[in-house]
């Protein structure tokens, strides 16, 4: 016994073949996020380029050659010398106060005390 099935061929509905024939396809919609996203972004981009630029324009120059410590010269600290007098002595063109911040920076002093016989490097300028 055998049976026999006919397969018959489907044919594709009125409203499935009007649709495919006669509209175009739907547009792209974007969304308020999709807008959002669309403008902000080319913004960012462009607001970090200016700033990379301002700061390339804007950055301090750097030298070019090598940088040399200071000329020094050592002192000894004379009886009842403080490091105002020092620094009056060996740069009376500069304000004193700058210079005892160097004298103080360059033998690592925390205050501005001196003592009788102690050994210090000052700035020496020709």
């Amino acid at each position: 016994m055998s049976v026999q099935l006919a397969l018959q061929p489907r044919t594709l509905g009125p409203s499935l073949s009007r649709r495919s024939q006669s509209s175009p396809a739907p547009r792209l919609r974007l969304t308020r996020r999709g807008r959002l996203v669309l403008v902000v972004l080319p913004l960012m981009v462009a607001a970090a380029a200016l700033m990379l630029l301002a700061g390339a324009f804007t950055a301090p120059a750097k030298a070019a050659g090598t940088l040399s410590a200071p000329e020094t010269v050592k002192i000894t600290v004379g009886a009842g010398q403080t490091l105002w007098d020092i620094a009056t002595l060996v740069a009376p063109e500069r304000h004193p106060q700058e210079v005892i911040a160097e004298i103080a920076q360059l033998n690592s002093l925390e205050g501005s005390v001196v003592h009788a016989g102690q050994q210090v490097f000052v700035p020496f300028s020709r």
